[in-house]
């Protein structure tokens, strides 16, 4: 088929599978979609939370459209103020983490699909 339709609400999310649900929703649609290239995810981190973990990948490089409500989002040492619509490219060898603020945070990410690029960081926000 040259085309596939899904509601990314209804693809697996994978924050509740590895018992992050208190802090965020976590989808990767790749596989519903049946994409063979494109990296997509929405990550939803509720009101007043913080991911569990920051990140960063070898190749491939992120951008993420803020689709509702407002926070923060830390890359490497520096600290940005993120809302709707804002997009942001993001490198590959930059380490992410994302706040939200009092609303939650509703964020888009695409990039190139890497199987096994990323490197979880934890303790990032706090480690200065």
């Amino acid at each position: 088929m040259s085309y596939t339709i899904k509601n990314l609400r209804e693809s697996e999310d994978f924050a509740a599978k590895q018992g992050f649900s208190e802090a965020q929703e976590a989808r990767f649609p790749h596989h519903d979609l049946d994409a063979e290239q494109t990296g997509l995810a929405l990550i939803a981190v509720k009101p007043g939370k913080r991911q569990p973990f920051a990140h960063r990948h070898k190749d491939a490089e992120e951008i993420y459209v803020v689709l509702s409500g407002a926070g923060t989002l830390r890359l490497d040492d520096e600290i940005l103020e993120i809302g709707p619509m804002d997009a942001i490219r993001i490198s590959p060898e930059h380490t992410r983490m994302i706040d939200a603020g009092h609303e939650g945070l509703e964020i888009l990410a695409f990039g190139p699909r890497h199987e096994g690029d990323a490197e979880l960081v934890p303790d990032f926000w706090d480690a200065d």
